[in-house]
């Protein structure tokens, strides 16, 4: 599935993730996205094909706080605490968001969607657990994509809060 502007650029990054990255003066990454042949859909399919730990996979993750998309960024090993989600936002009730919603409000697909370059401008909460590593990779666009960023660099540039909203281990 290619198209004249992923041929273009030579990277399999989603053309309107490349504009993003362009928009925001980090054109320079775009020939850095990798391509899979085979989905990395999700962080344990993306850490394997990449060969990097689970942990320095970027889960962009949509949840409905009151019926208001917000983006959640986390760390490939762990998983979201929603109450924690919920509290952070100060919402009454926080749900995962159907692929419709995803679709609607970042423009891509869930297992493609990146931290930023989305179709709206939503909430951003990013946890701490993703500043461990000094290298971090987030989809480009496509369930086939990644890219490698610093996760400070990262999250600066999806306008994220730093919060602990990772579900603890006991």
């Amino acid at each position: 599935m290619t198209t004249a502007a992923t041929d273009a650029e030579g990277s399999g990054a989603h053309p309107r993730f490349a504009e993003a990255l362009k928009d925001l003066g980090l054109g320079d990454l775009v020939p850095r996205v990798r391509r899979f042949p085979d989905a990395t859909r999700t962080a344990a399919e993306a850490a394997a094909a990449i060969g990097c730990e689970l942990s320095q996979i970027c889960k962009s993750l949509i949840f409905a706080a009151d019926g208001v998309p917000v983006l959640v960024l986390m760390d490939g090993a762990s998983r979201v605490d929603v109450e924690r989600v919920r509290e952070e936002l100060g919402a009454g009730k926080v749900t995962r968001a159907k692929a419709d919603v995803v679709r609607e409000t970042t423009g891509y697909a869930i297992g493609g969607v990146p931290p930023f370059g989305h179709r709206t401008r939503t909430r951003v909460l990013a946890d701490r657990s993703l500043l461990g590593h000094d290298l971090v990779w987030a989809a480009a666009g496509t369930p086939y994509t990644v890219f490698p960023m610093a996760p400070e660099t990262l999250i600066a540039h999806a306008g994220g809060t730093l919060v602990d909203v990772r579900e603890r281990t006991s």
